[in-house]
């Protein structure tokens, strides 16, 4: 079944909200587990354990395995592994973007079938030229796994490029309307989305994108659930509004887990009205 559509059906059943996975050194201290692969393990597999059945989709941060060499990839193919059991999906946040045959590599460690970091989704760069994405915007689609495409950040050095103008619309406006583009047509979703971040207001048109939206920066960051309803409105699509720190922080017990994001889940459908 193509990403969109799953992806369609779990907001359906456990609403919008998605769980990063962040196990940096801090969250690690703060839950007793060692900051090494054994300790990012342990933290991925027990938030999968409880977030399963809770979240339509979780989004683990690579970089914080990655710093842990060989085990700690090690590690993220296990939480991976349990994720697919669990029948959670998946958007693996390594913000990929190359060109060529790298891509090409790129692509086929996170979206083909077999390998074992692959994953429901991944987040990928446009800022080497939108066409360097064909590779992995290809083998998605024949796979039938989702992309998720950097627009505009919340990071305060992306307005540099984001808000440069290409003709009559910014940088960030023409990465959404390529996405727009690849889903049109797509029933109930498409399988390719767009990063906007939570935080600020960007006055971005979303109205043809037919995609989802990934809108981090819910909790910690200061995004509110209030906020989400303002900033996108008028999208056609479905908007993920991303919360890690502020759900985190309630671990290592699963039932504290579930119940921090059983909170902020019905803050944000109430917000939506």
């Amino acid at each position: 079944m193509r990403f969109g559509r799953r992806l369609a059906a779990a907001v359906g059943a456990y609403g919008p909200l998605c769980v990063g996975i962040d196990p940096h050194s801090g969250l690690l201290a703060d839950w007793g587990l060692p900051d090494d692969a054994s300790g990012v393990e342990r933290f991925g597999r027990t938030l999968v354990d409880s977030l399963a059945d809770e979240v339509a989709l979780i989004k683990p941060q690579s970089a914080f395995f990655e710093r842990h060499g060989s085990r700690g990839v090690a590690a993220l193919e296990a939480v991976l592994a349990d994720a697919c059991a669990a029948g959670l999906l998946v958007l693996l946040d390594v913000k990929r973007g190359d060109i060529g045959s790298t891509m090409g590599g790129y692509a086929e460690a996170y979206l083909s079938d077999g390998s074992p970091l692959a994953a429901d989704a991944i987040t990928v760069s446009p800022y080497l030229g939108f066409g360097s994405l064909e590779p992995a915007l290809e083998l998605a689609s024949r796979t039938g796994r989702g992309v998720f495409v950097l627009a505009r950040t919340s990071n305060p050095e992306g307005a540099s490029v984001q808000e440069a103008r290409a003709g009559d619309r910014s940088v960030a406006q023409t990465v959404v309307d390529e996405v727009s583009a690849r889903n049109i047509g797509a029933d109930p979703l498409g399988d390719v989305g767009v990063v906007v971040g939570a935080t600020g207001e960007y006055h971005l048109d979303l109205a043809a994108l037919n995609g989802p939206v990934l809108a981090p920066g819910l909790g910690a960051q200061g995004a509110t659930p209030t906020d989400i309803a303002a900033r996108f409105t008028g999208v056609s699509g479905t908007v993920l509004p991303t919360a890690s720190r502020s759900v985190l922080r309630h671990g290592p017990g699963a039932a504290s887990l579930r119940a921090a994001v059983r909170e902020l889940r019905d803050e944000l459908a109430n917000a939506a009205g």
